[in-house]
């Protein structure tokens, strides 16, 4: 292999190894189980075979020692970021082209002009588009959905500690870490332009800048007051400035005249305050790290010549010195260690977690992991931080080495350390560096609204057909939107308890009226019938959505039954009244699975909203085919509800000490109890191979018994066997024991003896 390198021009080897890695990566990641057969659990990170590392290591490294530009190519030789248009190969700084590149959007959390925003603008440039979104989620989402290429986090604060939400983010979107950057926070005092620092009365702000700030306001006689967020603050200086409905928002008693905010200096800028003092922060010593995520890794852009951070998550068993064996994978192997920290997790996440496992990786992982056992009340995260790279040779053996002892473990990403940018993020900013370079500024580029904001914040009218237990569940979850329903029972009470309205089934004209989307949630067994008795007129340009147990019956009625100009959504929502991701009551959908297909769907926008109810809920989105879903659903579900139903509660009487087996019977027993006959009669009339499972719950039923009958038979018979058996031995030695007294039994004698003993003569 190394002769045929000596005969390419060691550019072109460079080239297509590291494209080869780049290949490999993606490859693997879409398909683990194919690709990489003995893949660990629970991880996403890149398995190479032993002995190929160092064979790459040693053609890059002696390809870039002939390089006369290897400083600023080695790190980002091929580009594949999907966002930019495909690979491109590049050298060092980007130079302008034809066309102009094309923009990156970066979301971040908080009101723009946010340190967030200045932090972006420190590591990525002023030219690149910040995205401001409400929250941490929504960042993430936006990623996760495409419409921003990256998103800027913040982890932790030198004084604040650990920003915990965004850890347990990161585990539920897969994203990943592709740069760090240490930002010194720097308060500014912000007020109208021209006004007096003496005649500041109230300081506006969060409450943790404001305590940040304390001894400087203190000194003043400046009355701190909280607000939402720091530059949000500054908003409202300005709002209230122009007279606009958000200046109203500012705390009683506060005026443009007499109030100053606590911000950034870009806040100041953006809101056209005036900065009166900055640095006034009690505290010097005052950072945020932040962490840049994206869809891809950018660990095969990173070589030994550029310092780089590992970070990953696993979990432990409760064992004496589980830890200390942990991190003795990496101690051992010389690898040095930044930062540890432990976290307890909900219960839900962790079902999450393990259920992503099962799905993404092999079946015999899943197992092995023990899904269905029941979780401690407390169950810990760890976070840990070495200074390697996840390619280093020592750090994979340490990965192999650690997923032995946990049965969760996940890269959360290798990437460059102190603010550096390596791979497609660096291209893509050197491109857009390049292609304005000399052009006058034009101030900061933001982006306002992304086109998801309309989906989630637009107002569905929606009704429901059927308002029986799920119906009315599903009305609460549907809470946000226009709620209507009908039913062929006098709702009004229950339907006013959740601020929907009620429609008698004699209404169905006006029901349908304006609506949205129309939700049928009747059993299974009227289904067709209900759909029959609909004026079918009235759902043209409408959305049809069922939430049936089988979707593959109610497919084919909605689509043979209903004209083009009608949507078509089959969804199965996995969940009922008074259940949540563990299996207890409550009204959380969190890891709970929604499947769905879109079956015919013209108003994309419409579609989307409606699931984006859900998938805000933290519902777990599945995408998937009718028929696909009753090839894996209809017979789990058939026997979960038969189970249910043969477990009534005069057998399941409440006792004060129960087992946990005992407990979960309860419980399958509350949640199948909950449904109405009906729903379980449709899930054995339109599943085929339901007959056939009763029968063999029928057969299993009496193996059962005859077994038992078998094993009551023959210890009666061993008892029966065991007691003639004794009867006989009794028998026996009753003999023995007379034959012995007669053989022992003195003899008479024949002599006769006199008075005194002696014979006579």
């Amino acid at each position: 292999m190394m002769d045929f390198h000596r005969r390419l021009p060691l550019g072109l080897v460079f080239t297509v190894l590291v494209a080869s890695i780049v290949t490999t990566h993606h490859v693997q990641a879409e398909s683990p189980s194919r690709y990489l057969p003995s893949r660990t659990k629970g991880s996403n990170s890149i398995l190479l075979p032993k002995g190929a590392l160092s064979e790459i290591r040693s053609v890059i490294e002696s390809s870039t020692s002939q390089s006369s530009d290897v400083s600023s190519s080695s790190s980002s030789i091929i580009s594949s970021n999907p966002l930019r248009g495909g690979a491109t190969q590049s050298s060092s700084p980007a130079t302008p082209s034809s066309s102009a590149p094309k923009p990156i959007r970066v979301a971040f959390q908080g009101e723009a002009g946010a340190y967030s925003e200045k932090s972006l603008r420190e590591l990525l440039g002023p030219n690149v588009i910040a995205v401001p979104r409400p929250n941490f989620e929504s960042c993430y989402r936006a990623v996760a959905s495409k419409e921003c290429d990256y998103a800027l986090m913040p982890i932790e604060n030198s004084l604040g500690g650990s920003i915990h939400e965004n850890y347990d983010l990161m585990l539920r979107y897969d994203l990943t870490i592709v740069a760090e950057h240490d930002f010194r926070v720097r308060h500014c005092l912000l007020t109208k332009p021209g006004m007096d620092v003496k005649n500041i009365k109230y300081a506006i702000s969060h409450s943790q800048a404001l305590s940040q700030c304390d001894n400087y306001l203190r000194a003043r006689g400046i009355t701190p007051l909280a607000t939402y967020d720091t530059a949000g603050s500054a908003k409202m200086i300005s709002s209230a400035l122009r007279g606009d409905a958000f200046g109203r928002e500012m705390p009683e008693g506060c005026t443009p005249d007499n109030t100053a905010a606590i911000a950034s200096d870009l806040a100041g800028q953006t809101f056209g305050l005036e900065c009166k003092q900055e640095g006034i922060e009690d505290d010097d010593s005052n950072f945020t790290r932040f962490l840049l995520l994206g869809r891809r890794g950018v660990a095969q852009h990173l070589n030994k010549k550029i310092p780089c951070k590992t970070s990953l998550v696993f979990t432990l068993p409760n064992s004496a010195g589980a830890l200390y064996k942990s991190l003795a994978c990496f101690s051992l192997r010389d690898i040095d260690m930044s930062k540890i920290e432990s976290r307890p997790m909900s219960a839900a996440l962790l079902n999450y977690l393990r259920f992503k496992s099962a799905v993404t990786y092999s079946k015999e992982a899943a197992s092995s992991q023990k899904y269905g056992k029941d979780l401690p009340r407390f169950r810990y995260l760890f976070y840990l931080d070495i200074l390697s790279s996840e390619l280093d040779e020592g750090v994979q053996n340490a990965l192999h080495h650690l997923r032995e002892q946990s049965d969760y473990c996940r890269v959360l990403g290798s990437y460059p350390a102190k603010s550096r940018l390596v791979g497609p993020v660096a291209e893509a900013v050197e491109a857009l560096n390049a292609a304005n370079a000399g052009k006058p500024s034009t101030g900061d580029l933001r982006l306002k609204k992304l086109p998801s904001d309309e989906d989630e914040a637009r107002q569905l009218k929606i009704g429901l057909i059927g308002y029986g237990n799920f119906g009315n569940y599903l009305s609460q979850q549907l809470s946000q939107h226009e709620v209507r329903c009908i039913d062929t029972l006098d709702k009004s009470k229950e339907a006013e308890e959740n601020n929907v309205e009620y429609y008698p089934n004699f209404d169905m004209t006006n029901f349908l009226q304006g609506l949205d989307v129309v939700i049928i949630t009747v059993p299974m067994i009227e289904f067709e019938e209900t759909l029959e008795s609909l004026p079918v007129d009235k759902l043209r340009n409408k959305l049809v959505v069922e939430v049936c147990p089988l979707n593959v019956y109610p497919k084919t009625v909605l689509t043979r039954m209903l004209p083009s100009e009608v949507d078509i959504l089959c969804t199965n929502p996995m969940f009922s009244p008074g259940m949540n991701a563990d299996g207890q009551s409550g009204k959380s959908l969190d890891g709970l699975p929604f499947v769905y297909e879109k079956v015919r769907i013209r108003d994309t926008s419409r579609a989307d909203s409606f699931l984006s109810t859900f998938e805000r809920a933290r519902a777990q989105m599945v995408e998937m085919a009718s028929e696909d879903h009753d090839a894996y659903v209809a017979d789990a579900e058939f026997v979960t509800h038969l189970t249910g139903r043969l477990l009534d509660r005069n057998l399941l009487p409440v006792t004060p000490v129960s087992s946990r087996e005992y407990a979960a019977l309860c419980d399958l027993a509350d949640l199948t109890g909950n449904d109405t006959f009906d729903l379980f009669y449709g899930m054995f009339k339109y599943n085929d191979r339901a007959k056939a499972l009763l029968d063999k719950m029928r057969d299993n039923l009496a193996s059962v018994e005859r077994k038992l009958a078998a094993k009551e038979a023959y210890l009666a018979a061993s008892a029966e066997m065991k007691n003639s058996e004794r009867q006989k031995l009794l028998a026996e030695c009753k003999m023995l024991l007379r034959e012995m007294a007669k053989t022992s039994a003195p003899t008479p004698s024949t002599e006769s003896k006199d008075e005194e003993g002696k014979p006579s003569s």
